[in-house]
């Protein structure tokens, strides 16, 4: 199972790499509870992925398991792709990334400015993800996983350590996004039992929460505005485990919940963020997770590779 030894690893492999982003501090009746963004859209790519994917790149390169010129391949929904394209740039190695067909216009040609190839692929992560696997297997490029491998999960882990070194004993709860559980399990073992994570999912994919409950990691059916982002049919192995075993709890929101918080968030902050990264937001402003009195709660907005006209 992941470590908090393997956070810390990560953390010292992508230093200078990613961007050490915002704890801001809130008081607004709008959320309750809440007294810390965490404002992770501002990391490079939009997304968390960056930390992930550089730990993932730099640990194969020094493994020598990195080809230079076979370079990466990736499967993504847009925001795994972007920050594997992005390291793969900085790392002078090429990147072929397959995105299923309905992917965000906004990714795909900011994929396409990273110096990757794009493939479109299906209509939805899993056809995407088994089209990566055959480049993979005939071309030998290093795969990089959205959200199961321990290199990238170890990554994203990286933002519990900030919040900690942030937060100075002034938080209590972290609310995380969850989609196929990395980010999640990452930063649980990142935060090594100082603060509690909770995930939070849409109820079109709850992947995790159905998950905890089978015992097992469970395939559920998705959909809904936030898929693209948070749309995994089957929780990764290592997020479920680590989860499981620090008893992350979950709640889940409503696809109206969702399209509010998104919009209450640009109306009041002017953050401009993916359905997916609302979530959290959504979770406190609908009632799905209501605070102790006196629990100091954080949000982790994760991503910001959004369309800004429908706002």
């Amino acid at each position: 199972m992941l470590q908090h030894s393997d956070v810390l690893d990560a953390a010292a492999r992508i230093a200078g790499r990613i961007r050490r982003t915002p704890l801001m501090p809130v008081n607004d009746p709008g959320l309750p509870g809440v007294t810390h963004l965490k404002l992770e859209q501002l990391q490079v790519t939009g997304t968390f992925k960056a930390r992930g994917a550089f730990n993932r790149q730099l640990a194969a390169l020094e493994a020598g398991e990195l080809d230079a010129e076979a370079g990466i391949v990736a499967a993504s929904g847009g925001n795994a792709g972007l920050a594997n394209a992005y390291a793969a740039a900085a790392l002078g190695v090429p990147a072929n990334v397959f995105v299923p067909g309905n992917a965000p216009a906004v990714k795909v040609a900011k994929l396409r400015a990273y110096g990757a190839v794009v493939h479109l692929v299906g209509t939805e992560y899993s056809h995407a993800y088994e089209a990566a696997i055959e480049f993979e297997e005939q071309r030998g490029a290093l795969f990089c996983h959205a959200y199961d491998q321990p290199e990238i999960v170890a990554g994203a882990g990286t933002i519990g350590l900030e919040l900690i070194d942030q937060a100075a004993g002034g938080v209590d709860t972290l609310l995380v996004a969850v989609g196929g559980g990395g980010l999640v399990g990452g930063i649980t073992a990142g935060v090594d039992r100082k603060i509690k994570v909770v995930g939070v999912e849409p109820e079109l994919c709850p992947s995790l929460t159905a998950s905890l409950a089978a015992g097992r990691p469970v395939e559920v059916e998705v959909s809904g505005v936030a898929a693209d982002s948070l749309g995994a049919r089957l929780v990764g192995t290592i997020g479920f485990e680590v989860a499981a075993a620090h008893g992350v709890s979950t709640v889940t929101v409503g696809e109206a919940a969702i399209l509010d918080a998104r919009s209450w968030l640009w109306r009041n902050y002017r953050m401009a963020v993916e359905h997916g990264a609302a979530t959290v937001v959504a979770a406190v402003r609908s009632g799905a997770y209501v605070p102790a009195p006196g629990e100091r709660m954080a949000l982790l907005v994760c991503g910001a590779n959004t369309d800004p006209s429908d706002l």
